[in-house]
């Protein structure tokens, strides 16, 4: 198999001002780095857009005090590598039978769902996760408009 055009799509939310090295080490190499919300760090958001890939994130309902640019609002959708994909801090406002991935966060609580044809991911929180399972971050991988595999990473 080919993999020269399969493209990482590492998704992180509820990071609340804590990008910790691990989740640093973690989201080198990525293609695009998805930011579900709940940043709350200027200097964090300065931080994931100097990594190098590509960026796309929405406003938590911890953000709306902090200047991340125009780009950064209540809902982002967009299209990657043939597939639409829509992010919202809240899996409520996400348009799920419009696009092929939704991406959201607010929970804490990583879970991967297929909804019909679209791929709901929130990956949990890097820095104040809920539950049993800890800190965690989702990864996604891509090409010719398929979404090959989805995980759930652990930190």
């Amino acid at each position: 198999m080919d993999t020269s055009r399969t493209k990482r799509i590492d998704i992180i939310s509820d990071t609340h001002g804590h990008l910790t090295d691990e989740l640093l080490g973690q989201l080198e190499g990525a293609d695009l780095i998805v930011h579900a919300g709940d940043i709350t760090s200027e200097s964090d958001w300065a931080l994931l857009c100097a990594l190098g890939p590509q960026i796309k994130a929405v406003l938590g309902n911890n953000d709306f005090y902090y200047d991340y640019g125009p780009e950064v609002e209540r809902l982002n959708l967009f299209d990657y590598e043939g597939l639409s994909f829509a992010v919202s801090h809240y899996r409520e406002d996400l348009p799920v039978g419009m696009v092929d991935v939704g991406i959201c966060g607010h929970t804490h609580r990583a879970r991967v769902d297929e909804l019909g044809r679209c791929t709901v991911v929130n990956p949990g929180s890097p820095s104040m996760p809920r539950g049993r399972r800890g800190p965690t971050m989702a990864r996604m991988l891509v090409r010719d408009g398929k979404v090959l595999s989805t995980e759930i990473v652990d930190l």
